[in-house]
């Protein structure tokens, strides 16, 4: 197994982040994941940035965390959510000493390794143990039992591999897998009535389908996508007006509105915020990475063993 990197993000002394993750892929494909070690959350706890993918949490720090989904409703420890939560900003978690393996899944392969089809895990999230019952307990204890971060994500890639041979729940389309990844390859500037007819098939067609298996229609995820990517790009220093115009949209202004739509805040806001200012060490696989500066990645970086 190959060693992990570990960085911690002095920027916010309140929110300080550990974070590891694997030097190569592992898991069934799709699959990406990322280890977490939060010293405590700043006041008023962490706001959760919408991104792509469906996300699992796997908590297994002293104290469960807290996630509060925006309508007041509050989760504690493991859960997953479906692609785009937290849009609309109200979303934050808290922990005192929280540890986690998050887990990002494409929509594509999300269903016969949850066991259930994205479309159900829309709007708030849902707690582990109502989709995968005592597993959850299990993984848990191993999780809180194992030192190496290394092991950690064996242990979770393992689990997630047999969950996925062992599926009852079928895996999407050919068709709706090839729009998905042409949404995500084309970073949300593909139109929707040019897949549809790539596919030959109606808009309507296309829409239905989409929502219903992968749990976000087909333009919301092309703006979904586009807005990761400028998000991201935003993050690592290049300049709104620059963005805005190399990812479709109208203008600055544009670009403003959907950054506060997704999130709730101005863009000059939500760039400290640490689920942005951790994400290109966590995932540096996604799409997102090649925006990044190598300097500034640099300099935030550093290599520690395996286990803390």
């Amino acid at each position: 197994m190959a060693s992990t990197t570990s960085e911690r993000d002095h920027r916010d002394d309140s929110a300080a982040w550990d974070v590891a993750r694997p030097q190569r892929r592992i898991g069934p494909a799709g699959v990406d994941m990322a280890g977490f070690r939060v010293a405590t959350s700043p006041a008023g706890g962490l706001r959760v940035v919408p991104h792509p993918a469906v996300m699992l949490i796997l908590d297994f720090g002293a104290i469960p965390s807290t996630v509060e989904d925006g309508s007041g409703r509050r989760h504690r420890g493991s859960l997953v959510a479906g692609p785009g939560f937290g849009s609309g900003g109200g979303v934050r978690g808290w922990g005192e000493r929280a540890e986690c393996v998050q887990v990002r899944l494409s929509p594509v392969v999300a269903g016969p390794i949850l066991g259930v089809c994205p479309a159900d895990l829309a709007g708030s999230p849902v707690p582990l143990d109502e989709v995968w019952g005592k597993e959850v307990s299990r993984i848990r204890e191993q999780l809180s039992e194992t030192r190496s971060w290394d092991d950690r994500f064996a242990i979770v890639a393992a689990l997630l591999a047999r969950r996925r041979e062992a599926a009852r729940t079928p895996a999407v389309d050919p068709e709706l897998a090839w729009a998905w990844n042409q949404i995500v390859d084309g970073r949300g500037l593909v139109r929707v009535d040019d897949l549809a007819a790539e596919l030959g098939w109606s808009r309507k067609r296309l829409w239905s389908r989409f929502h219903s298996h992968l749990g976000i229609p087909p333009k919301g995820a092309a703006k979904l996508v586009r807005f990761d990517h400028a998000v991201h790009r935003m993050t690592a220093g290049e300049h709104a007006a620059q963005v805005a115009a190399d990812s479709g949209y109208y203008d600055q202004p544009h670009l403003h509105r959907d950054v506060m739509a997704f999130t709730g805040k101005t863009p000059a806001t939500v760039l400290g915020e640490p689920f942005l200012t951790v994400d290109d060490r966590a995932w540096p696989t996604t799409e997102h990475r090649d925006a990044l500066s190598a300097t500034a990645a640099a300099a935030t970086v550093t290599a520690l063993h395996s286990g803390w």
